[in-house]
């Protein structure tokens, strides 16, 4: 089913709300850490501005406030960096809905607004519909921008479109036509990378693509369960041992849907979770009683890239070892350099995996980021994501 896009709507003179995802990292002294999720907005936010629209009214949430006003989860942070970036004025507003608001983007000078954040109101995360009619009562049309919440139907991403025409914003649609990709007809040879923690995590998505894929490789702490699985001796390794069964039936299934499984051959180990700890190399898969494998090994790097370097399509969800600390972020670092140089469609899942890609600043290398974890998670599960059901129907 196809959405309206931002482009297939008239925007002249009206007043058009954008829920963004500014949900943005920031330290002691409430500074931006890290605005990608603002220029990420920016190509939406300037089309619209383009469009000469009499107001743009952009919304989002901040943290997790749990419906009460805190000050250190304002959005006013956000609304000066978006001055600057845009070079024009943005106005913070008091609030995100009532009658003040409504007076103060009437009011206003400005052509930019941003409503405080959406989440200081208990009735946001509950969908309730008349915060989501009060929400709506600001503007003429409803874009939605913000695919890290897409999996939530709360009132500014799924209520809100039961009173408003509603349309995706540039980086919704992107993300809907990259993640369509990898779940529909896609260009093969088609390789699925795993990692994470948990196998439990990576369940139904391995479900959903394990009839689609033609090879999965598997690292990080979600690997030790599979080798467990296989009867391989892990150590004090990461394993979630109620998920044994499991790991051996999808290893099953992969035989009989002819997937190759492709499980590291040695690791980097310590004897804790610890930055400091002091590293060796196993020569093979087994991990020494009392050892933990914390990242995969020099060998397994050499297997997954000679693994991948036929693929025209690779998705990858979960880095391959503690990427966070620099002595066991070797795996993951190699990994995505190498996918970064050959001509495959590179589709990175957001959270982690997008995480680690930004620390070794291969950005640019990848064809699509996922901008959310838990959302691009449910849509590679095949899993149907309220933010975008509701929109309205080309």
């Amino acid at each position: 089913m196809a959405k309206l896009s931002v482009k297939d709507i008239e925007i002249k003179e009206k007043k058009v709300l954008v829920r963004c995802d500014f949900n943005v990292p920031q330290d002691d002294n409430l500074s931006i850490t890290d605005d990608r999720r603002i220029k990420a907005a920016l190509p939406t936010i300037e089309y619209i501005l383009s469009q000469n629209p009499k107001k743009l009214i952009l919304s989002s949430h901040l943290g997790r406030p749990k419906g009460k006003v805190v000050d250190k989860y304002s959005l006013k942070p956000v609304a000066d960096r978006l001055s600057e970036i845009l070079k024009q004025d943005v106005l913070m507003l008091s609030d995100c809905i009532g009658d003040e608001v409504n007076k103060q983007i009437t009011q206003a000078s400005q052509k930019i607004v941003l409503l405080e954040n959406l989440r200081f109101h208990a009735e946001e995360e509950k969908n309730d519909p008349e915060f989501a009619k009060k929400l709506a009562s600001l503007a003429d049309i409803y874009v939605n921008d913000a695919f890290g919440t897409a999996h939530r139907a709360h009132a500014s991403t799924e209520g809100v479109t039961h009173y408003l025409k509603s349309a995706a914003g540039f980086l919704l649609k992107k993300e809907i036509d990259y993640l369509s990709k990898a779940t529909g007809d896609v260009e093969k040879p088609y390789y699925l990378i795993l990692g994470g923690a948990k196998v439990s995590d990576k369940i139904l998505m391995i479900e959903n693509l394990i009839g689609k894929v033609n090879k999965i490789l598997i690292g990080g702490g979600m690997a030790y369960t599979f080798l467990k699985a296989k009867g391989v001796d892990i150590g004090s390794s990461k394993l979630e041992a109620e998920k044994l069964d499991l790991a051996r039936s999808l290893l099953e299934e992969a035989i009989k849907k002819n997937v190759k499984i492709v499980l590291p051959v040695d690791h980097v180990i310590a004897e804790k979770f610890d930055k400091d700890a002091e590293s060796k190399t196993t020569d093979n898969e087994i991990i020494p009683d009392g050892m933990m494998a914390l990242d995969i090994g020099p060998k397994t790097i050499e297997l997954f890239n000679n693994e991948l370097k036929d693929a025209k399509t690779i998705v990858w969800n979960g880095p391959l070892g503690v990427f966070e600390m620099d002595k066991f972020a070797k795996g993951t670092r190699d990994v995505a350099v190498f996918i970064g140089g050959i001509s495959a469609t590179t589709i990175i899942g957001g959270g982690d995996t997008a995480a680690a890609i930004a620390k070794f600043n291969l950005d640019e290398k990848m064809s699509h980021i996922s901008t959310g974890g838990g959302a691009s998670l449910e849509f590679l599960e095949g899993k149907a994501l309220p933010g975008i059901e509701a929109l309205t129907e080309k």
